[in-house]
């Protein structure tokens, strides 16, 4: 990182802060223009300005994680910005609860989404979490949120303080700027309520997996609370070949809970030193279109080697602040600095050539034999990130015109600066062959001598804003219109790592873009237990989101999409059960694909257009007092190539890669006695095909998991939870050359004690 980085960001951060003070001023004065009779409430509220200063707000003062702690049942969420009922966003919106986390036993990211249906990830070359969600990738840097602010996509995400986590699916740049046509993943953190209430989780397994897990609550004032979370993680294998061993502190502070004035501090602290299983080489048949196949090894078969490693670091810090004006309407500012470091040294496994093979037989689905050849190349991610991210929202309920309104408008500001280094090449470190029958991992080299060197700067500032209004037409009538303006200005600086030449500049690149985006809704509420809707939105994606640029995508047109869809939302048995429906079809324009594995420059260009048709449905909560359930399907029969992109074999009909036409996920529990619960689960996609376009597909899967719990006292419980009980061996990320396999059969005991 330059040294001279601080001295550049800290004016702009300063900046910022200056204008989140003007914008609160705006914002309010906003607010004293509404109408007369919106005044004539003001004055009467003002009369009871002391008693509102005093007295809770229980909405406010009890999170999400509270109300929906013993349930996987959501109403509620806030990526649409702000607290909404989800009977009121005109989009599909999946929510995982913590209780569901918990009762899976779920540790990442990758794994509460593989609880969702749509979606499917990528064996990206990065190392990243290249997450696809109604076949359209989610940019990591451009739809991955931490409470509704910008998240990068350069280390491994941890469970341990995950209050829920909300799924967008459709185009989001209104609400959230630049991003893609799949969707938008929040991580929702827990934030700290006035009540004492303490966990411990003690966690071993198969693979030695140990885990410990805190959640510690305080009330520290009539007002204010602390919360803090840890989490340590070890094991010599978690059932997909890689070791692990992370820890990660948080801490949540609030003040003035439910009052007009709420300070919130959040801390956040996670070190990942995990092993990297980066995947394996296709099996081939004869044919070259025929259908590949895995290596048939238990799935946690590794043949990386002992000095393979994926080391992240983070460290960030939130501030925010709410200021309540009074009934609904209330101003929320945020600010984060955060930190990211990645260090990630894998080893690229591939077949040996028809001259190294027993035999001089190349590696096929006939000759393949325990002597099989399987070379180890070098994939090393270096890459340093500090970003700040401003962020201001208003929402207000209010009525204008005789129809009742529900406003929602701000503004947000994000500056990253990210520094990437390259590895110099030294055959004296190359990794040694190994063959199919050898899975020991042996082979390590002394990756401290490697010669790390800058390779290259992205320098990225952005800025939005937006605003959306929810008219209440008639009575069962609702209108959403939304209108969003983005500038983007990213600077890209790369270097030569080369010996005769290190450090020179050798590309200097930048662009500027402005782009506008737009969401529209009509929702139909005949009851309070029922809901339709019909929505249009619009995203982009520009070439900033991938922290690189060449001759070309620095002038290449963002990407545009948009979504259309027609769903609804009911709850039943007393609304005890919540039911998501949709149909859906989503278009992207001018698709950028970069393949960093080619040095064919072709690869850099953009797709023409593709386009995804397809229904959807999500069913959560109890069916009675003692059966939960979670249910998420997605159907896409139809994926096509609308046009081709040239140098790209992409024929008009083609199905698209990391689309199968059938995903679904199903758990459900049942308490057979007062301290006994079991619970169920299955997991499954049909076939697909891997990126980009492939004439061959991978066989599809079914997992199957279950759960017993043992309630031992009021405040101590036991749990015995198994994945994938039949071992089954499948390919999770998938690329056109090589597969990450799923997660073979673990088997893990959680002590909770509450207190």
């Amino acid at each position: 990182m330059p040294a001279n980085f601080s001295a550049r960001t800290v004016p702009p951060v300063l900046g910022l802060s200056r204008l989140s003070v003007a914008v609160h001023l705006a914002l309010a004065s906003l607010l004293l223009m509404q109408p007369a009779q919106a005044q004539t409430a003001a004055k009467d509220e003002k009369k009871d300005e002391k008693t509102l200063a005093t007295v809770r707000v229980s909405a406010d003062g009890v999170p999400q994680e509270v109300e929906a702690k013993g349930s996987y049942q959501a109403v509620t969420s806030t990526i649409g910005k702000g607290k909404q009922a989800l009977r009121d966003i005109p989009q599909s919106v999946t929510v995982v609860t913590e209780k569901l986390i918990d009762d899976r036993n779920l540790d990442t990211l990758k794994d509460t989404l593989h609880m969702t249906s749509g979606v499917t990830f990528l064996a990206a070359e990065g190392g990243e979490e290249d997450i696809r969600l109604r076949g359209f990738s989610l940019q990591g840097t451009g739809d991955i949120f931490v409470d509704g602010l910008r998240d990068p996509a350069i280390y491994e995400r941890d469970t341990f303080n995950y209050d829920r986590l909300e799924v967008l699916r459709g185009s989001a740049s209104m609400l959230f700027g630049r991003g893609s046509t799949g969707g938008v993943v929040n991580q929702v953190s827990k934030q700290a309520f006035l009540l004492d209430q303490n966990e411990v989780d003690l966690t071993y397994g198969t693979g030695n997996y140990k885990r410990m897990e805190t959640d510690l609550n305080f009330v520290t004032g009539q007002d204010s609370a602390l919360r803090l979370t840890g989490m340590k993680t070890l094991a010599d294998n978690n059932g997909s070949g890689a070791s692990i061993d992370k820890e990660g502190v948080a801490g949540n502070f609030r003040y003035g809970i439910g009052q007009r004035d709420e300070f919130e501090v959040g801390l956040y602290y996670l070190k990942n030193r995990n092993g990297i299983n980066y995947g394996l080489p296709w099996l081939a048949p004869n044919s070259a279109t025929s259908d590949r196949t895995m290596i048939d090894k238990d799935p946690a078969s590794y043949y990386g080697v002992d000095s393979d490693y994926a080391n992240s670091d983070v460290v960030s810090g939130t501030l925010s602040h709410t200021h309540r004006f009074g009934g609904d309407s209330q101003l929320k500012t945020s600010f984060r600095t955060g930190t990211y470091k990645r260090d990630q040294r894998a080893s690229t496994v591939r077949w040996g050539n028809a001259a190294s093979q027993p035999g001089g037989v190349a590696a096929t689905e006939q000759s393949i034999s325990d002597a099989t050849v399987l070379n180890r190349g070098v994939n090393n991610k270096i890459q340093d990130l500090d970003n700040q991210v401003l962020q201001s929202d208003y929402t207000d309920k209010f009525k204008w015109l005789g129809l009742n309104h529900a406003v929602t408008t701000g503004v947000d500001f994000n500056h990253e600066f990210r520094t990437t280094y390259g590895v110099v090449t030294d055959t004296s470190l190359n990794k040694t062959n190994t063959t199919v029958g050898d899975e020991d991992g042996t082979g390590g080299v002394d990756e401290s001598k490697r010669q790390v060197r800058r390779s290259g700067e992205f320098d990225v500032t952005s800025a939005g804003a937006y605003f959306q209004d929810l008219v209440q037409v008639a009575e069962h009538w609702k209108l959403l219109g939304g209108l969003r303006f983005d500038y983007l200005d990213g600077n890209y600086r790369s270097y030569s790592t080369a010996n005769a030449n290190t450090g020179a500049i050798t590309g200097d690149m930048g662009r500027h873009d402005k782009l506008w985006s737009k969401r529209g809704g009509v929702l139909y509420q005949p009851t309070p237990e029922a809901s339709f809707h019909f929505s249009y939105g619009t995203s982009f994606n520009t070439s900033g989101d991938t922290y690189q640029y060449d001759a070309k995508t620095s002038k290449t047109p963002p990407e545009k999409s948009r979504n259309v869809e027609l769903g609804s939302k009911l709850d039943l048995l007393g609304g005890n059960l919540s039911t998501r429906f949709a149909l859906f079809h989503s278009t992207k324009y001018n698709e950028r694909n970069t393949d960093t594995e080619s040095v064919n420059d072709t690869n850099f260009v953009l797709s023409a257009e593709r386009y995804t048709k397809g229904f959807e449905t999500d069913i959560a909560g109890r069916i009675n007092a003692d059966w939960e359930m979670f249910f998420s399907y997605t159907w896409i029969p139809v994926a096509k190539i609308a046009k081709g992109a040239a140098g790209q074999n992409e024929t008009v009909g083609q199905r698209p890669g990391l689309i199968p036409k059938h995903q679904a996920s199903l758990w459900s529990t049942y308490k057979i006695a007062s301290d006994w619960r079991l619970g169920a689960g299955v997991n499954g996609r049909t076939k697909m095909s891997p990126l980009l376009v492939t004439d061959f597909k991978v066989d599809g899967y079914l997992t199957y998991d279950a759960m017993v719990e043992y309630q031992v006292l009021k405040d101590l419980s036991l749990k015995l939870n198994g994945s994938n009980l039949t071992n089954k061996l499948y390919g999770d990320n998938l690329y056109r050359g090589h597969y990450v396999p799923g997660k073979g059969r673990t088997v893990e005991l959680t002590a909770s004690y509450k207190f």
